[in-house]
C-alpha cells in the first residue's frame, strides 16, 4: 500500500479550519468488549433441514427480534435483540456448516427448488470459527472477518463446540459513542459501487444483480424531470429471505411493489456515529449516500463501518501524527527564514551577546526540534512498515497478529506521548 502524507499547505482554507487532529489515546479508547457481541442463542438446524425451513427460521427470528427492539431494552442487551441472519448446521454442539442471507441470495438467483433442497447439500463449510479463549478484544473477529471475507463467526471452546456467534452487526451493536466514529466521515468509507435497478425488474432479477456483482442490496431508481436517475426505494439481502419465506411469486414481483421507500439519505460529509445511530433507529444495515443533487450514489454498510475499527486503521493515526509533524517543521522553517521578524530579532541578540539564557534556549529551540520531528518522522515510517507487514502476512495466525497488533500499539502509543510532550516544548 502506498503512504500518503495530505499537507496542511495542499488544504482549501475551509477545509484546513475542519481538519481535527485526535489525541492517540482517543482514536484507541472506543475499543469495545467482543464478549458482549457474542450470540449466545444463534439459530441452529439439522443437516436434514430443508432449505424452504432454514429460511423460514431466519425470517422468523428476525421478525421476533424487531418487535423486541420497539419495546424499551437496554444497551447492554443489544447483543441479545441483534437480528439473525445466519443459521448454522450442526451436530449436536459440532458445527457442521452455515448458510446466511446472502447464500439465500444466491440460491434464489440459481433458482432452486427450496422444499426438496436440504441445507447440508448447499450449507458453506468448512466453518471458519473463533476459539473462545481469543475473545478478549475486537481484532481478533475482525481480522477473520477481513482474511476470509465473511461476516459470521462462531465461537467454540476447546472440544470445538458451539458457544456462540460473532457477526458485524452483532459487534456494530455494542459500539459505544466514539470520537473515533465521530470524527471519522462517511466519505471515508462508503462504497461508491452502487447496483442500481428500475422499478420495473421483478424481484428474481434483484436477486441476480445481488450474486453477479456480490452485493447486499439494490437501489431503485427512477428518472425525475429533468431525465437524471434519482434514488427512490432499496431491496436488500434481508428482503430477498422475507419474500421467499413468504412464498413471493419473485418472478412476477415488481421492484416497485416491494421495495422500501421513501429513502433516507445520509451525505457524505456525515459523521459515521450519524449513520450509525440511523441506522439502530431504523433497524436497518445499509444507507444510501446522495450528493449532487441525487446524481452522485454511494452505500454504507454494517461492514464498511467496521472498518475503521480495523487495525488498518492505525494508518489513519499514523497520518494524522505525521500531519501534525509537518505543520510543526513548516512553523519552524518558518521561524527560521531570514525574512522572519523572530529570526532578525534573535540575529540581534546574538550578535549583540544581550539575551537572556530562556532566549538563547529559544533561539536554539527551532532546529533542536527539527532534528526531533525528523526523528519522530523515522518512527513513523518504522511502524508503518512493521504494521504494514502484519496486514499482510498472510501465515500469521489470528492470536499472532492480534499479539503484534498490542505491541506495535504500545510503541505508537509512547511515540504519541512523547511527540505531545515535544510539541508543548515547541
Amino acid at each position: 500500500m502506498k503512504r500518503t502524507v495530505l499537507l496542511v499547505t495542499d488544504l482549501t482554507a475551509e477545509q484546513r479550519r475542519s481538519v481535527t487532529l485526535m489525541p492517540f489515546e482517543a482514536a484507541i479508547s472506543w475499543v469495545p468488549d467482543l464478549a458482549d457481541a457474542i450470540e449466545r442463542h444463534p439459530l441452529t438446524v439439522s443437516p436434514d433441514t430443508s432449505l424452504a425451513h432454514a429460511i423460514a427460521l431466519i425470517s422468523q427470528a428476525h421478525h421476533q427480534t424487531c418487535l423486541l427492539a420497539e419495546d424499551a431494552i437496554a444497551p447492554n442487551k443489544a447483543a441479545i435483540t441483534s437480528r439473525a441472519s445466519c443459521v448454522l448446521i450442526t451436530q449436536g454442539k459440532t458445527i457442521l456448516g452455515i448458510l446466511t442471507e446472502r447464500d439465500v441470495v444466491r440460491l434464489t438467483a440459481q433458482a432452486l427448488d427450496l422444499q426438496t433442497t436440504t441445507v447440508a447439500e448447499v450449507m458453506a463449510q468448512p466453518v471458519v470459527t473463533l476459539p473462545e479463549h481469543s475473545v478478549h478484544d475486537i481484532f481478533a473477529a475482525l481480522f477473520l472477518f477481513r482474511r476470509y471475507r465473511i461476516r459470521h463467526v462462531p465461537v467454540v471452546d476447546e472440544q470445538q463446540q458451539l458457544v456462540g456467534i460473532v457477526s458485524h452487526e452483532s459487534i456494530r451493536q455494542v459500539l459505544r459513542p466514539a470520537n473515533l466514529l465521530r470524527f471519522r466521515r462517511v466519505s471515508d468509507v462508503m462504497s461508491v459501487n452502487v447496483i442500481q435497478a428500475q422499478l420495473t425488474a421483478t424481484v428474481l432479477q434483484l436477486a441476480q444483480l445481488m450474486a453477479q456483482h456480490r452485493v447486499s442490496c439494490i437501489v431503485i431508481t427512477q428518472l425525475d424531470g429533468d431525465d437524471i436517475e434519482q434514488p427512490v426505494g432499496i431491496v436488500t439481502e434481508r428482503d430477498i429471505v422475507q419474500f421467499q419465506a413468504l412464498q413471493i411469486d419473485l418472478a412476477k414481483t415488481t421492484a416497485h411493489t416491494v421495495m422500501s421507500s421513501p429513502l433516507f439519505l445520509l451525505n457524505p460529509q456525515d459523521s459515521l456515529w450519524t449513520a450509525h445511530q440511523e441506522m439502530q433507529t431504523r433497524k436497518v444495515g445499509r444507507l444510501v449516500v446522495s450528493w449532487n443533487w441525487g446524481q452522485s450514489l454511494g452505500i454504507v454498510t454494517q461492514t464498511s463501518l467496521l472498518r475503521v475499527f480495523d487495525p488498518m486503521e492505525m494508518y489513519g493515526v499514523i497520518e494524522n501524527l505525521q500531519q501534525t509533524i509537518h505543520q510543526m517543521e513548516a512553523k519552524q522553517a518558518n521561524f527560521l527564514s531570514p525574512t522572519s521578524a523572530q529570526y532578525r530579532n534573535t540575529e540581534s541578540a546574538d550578535l549583540t551577546h544581550t539575551a537572556s539564557p530562556s532566549a538563547q534556549e529559544s533561539a536554539a529551540s527551532p532546529k533542536a526540534n527539527i532534528c526531533n520531528s525528523e526523528q519522530f518522522s523515522a518512527s513513523l515510517d518504522h511502524i508503518y512498515s512493521h504494521l504494514k507487514q502484519i496486514v499482510d502476512d498472510q501465515t500469521l495466525s489470528p492470536n499472532r497478529q492480534q499479539i503484534q497488533l498490542k505491541s506495535l500499539l504500545k510503541k505508537l502509543k509512547q511515540l504519541s506521548i512523547e511527540f505531545d510532550l515535544a510539541t508543548k516544548r515547541a
